[in-house]
């Protein structure tokens, strides 16, 4: 890797705060060492408390690289195979139903576990949709995983699995799936096979409320009268049992960061810890969207010169959007604004959390940006 423009990459950070964001902060490492820390901001009301390095923030989408980085692990195993059927695993997914131009119908192909790792399963992110609405009536804040997930397919779907690429609650359902496979809660096995291996001390899954949670940054939702205080919750959790694999985390930026270099050095951590074989991070970086599902994550998401492979864009082609960072780097971000990128070639990750809501510049920005500054030639 090219060496980092410290200065550089500071001054755009601090610069932030300049724009409204409240607090900053990015951590970059390169072969399991940490060679740049910079936050900056406050994470209170007040404005008076500055961002601490064991600030907790809701990590919302970037769970997803948890969840992803789990079920490889259980697909190199070879408990789980990426072209299962998911009815195998979850059998209220053996009858579906599509609604698409085509009129609804009974679903003649199953879906399979890449259509869930890749978001091509015809789901959609409708978190009133009736059957979640119906358990969480039925069951309360004691809804389950399992039953919230089972849910999800008494609505038809939107498309025939893998013929496009819609963001959705698929990885939630891929959560369940691992929770059949493992024998465990969801959180049991990221703790046993993710937390504790890497010494993540400061992640967990967001309770229905987060009533009780210590050091959580307050948290920002853009809107028409600027960048405003908001409720401290995850709108994704839907119960206190349910784990959302695809946004129900808590964590902090260097506990991301553990990952992040672990993942970016081929599976392997800093104290030597294998995760994942390096043939299996590689999987996770091959795009998996057929020809409508590139042109679906260009247009709905604005990720052009990007596939998708499991759980995270990989970057193809640079040329297409005048960045300078090479081929393949991959990772994925958060609703209030947090990213991860990481390149195994160079193995180089970057962090970045902030905890503003709504921000669209964070991804049409500010990632890119910091892509390009600690990436790019």
């Amino acid at each position: 890797m090219s060496v980092i423009d410290e200065e550089k990459l500071t001054g755009y950070l601090d610069s932030l705060l300049d724009k409204g964001i409240p607090s900053v902060d990015c951590i970059v490492y390169h072969d399991h060492k940490q060679i740049y820390r910079h936050m900056n901001g406050t994470v209170d009301i007040a404005k008076e408390k500055a961002v601490q390095p064991d600030q907790r923030y809701l990590m919302f989408s970037m769970t997803k690289v948890q969840t992803m980085t789990a079920v490889m692990q259980l697909i190199e195993q070879g408990k789980i195979s990426m072209d299962d059927e998911v009815g195998r695993f979850l059998p209220a997914y053996q009858k579906l139903m599509v609604n698409d131009e085509e009129g609804l119908r009974e679903l003649k192909e199953p879906m399979k576990i890449w259509h869930l790792l890749s978001m091509q399963s015809g789901l959609d992110y409708d978190k009133e949709r009736p059957g979640i609405v119906r358990v969480r009536k039925e069951k309360g804040k004691d809804a389950t995983t399992r039953e919230l997930v089972d849910s999800f397919v008494e609505s038809p779907l939107e498309f025939v699995p893998g013929t496009h690429f819609h963001y959705s609650l698929s990885h939630d359902v891929v959560a369940a799936v691992i929770e059949v496979v493992s024998g465990m809660s969801f959180s049991e096995y990221l703790k046993k096979n993710i937390w504790e291996p890497l010494g993540m001390t400061d992640t967990f899954f967001a309770k229905f409320d987060n009533t009780g949670l210590e050091r959580l940054a307050q948290q920002y939702i853009m809107n028409e009268e600027g960048i405003v205080p908001m409720e401290q919750t995850c709108d994704y959790q839907f119960s206190d049992k349910y784990e959302s694999g695809g946004a129900g985390l808590v964590s902090c930026t260097a506990d991301y960061a553990k990952l992040a270099d672990t993942l970016a050095c081929g599976g392997m951590s800093a104290d030597g810890i294998r995760l994942l074989k390096p043939e299996t991070v590689e999987k996770i970086k091959q795009n998996l969207l057929c020809e409508a599902g590139i042109e679906d994550i260009a247009t709905s998401m604005g990720r052009r010169g990007y596939g998708y492979g499991c759980g995270m864009q990989v970057l193809m082609h640079p040329e297409l959007i005048g960045s300078n960072s090479p081929v393949g780097i991959f990772g994925w971000d958060g609703a209030a604004g947090s990213s991860i990128q990481m390149d195994t070639v160079s193995k180089t990750s970057l962090v970045y959390v902030q905890h503003v809501r709504n921000c669209g510049m964070a991804y049409d920005t500010i990632h890119p940006t910091l892509r390009d500054i600690v990436f790019g030639k």
